[in-house]
């Protein structure tokens, strides 16, 4: 019996955030969190504290998973 990969919770996140169709902009009106940290979160640049994952996964509809 083999274990299912998960997929790590940033990427999880970025790919909920490109299927939404919602700008940057607008997630960043929705959610409260500034523009420029979600830009520098998609583009790699940066990683985002749990607390902003939390904003931006509650303002797409995802739940994110607890981690053992």
């Amino acid at each position: 019996m083999t274990a299912m990969k998960r997929e790590p919770i940033p990427e999880k996140l970025k790919t909920g955030i490109r299927r939404s169709g919602k700008t940057v902009y607008r997630l960043a009106k929705e959610s409260g969190v500034a523009h420029p940290i979600i830009l520098r979160f998609l583009s790699g640049e940066r990683d985002i504290r749990l607390k902003t994952a939390e904003k931006l996964a509650a303002t797409l509809g995802m739940k994110l998973e607890k981690m053992h």
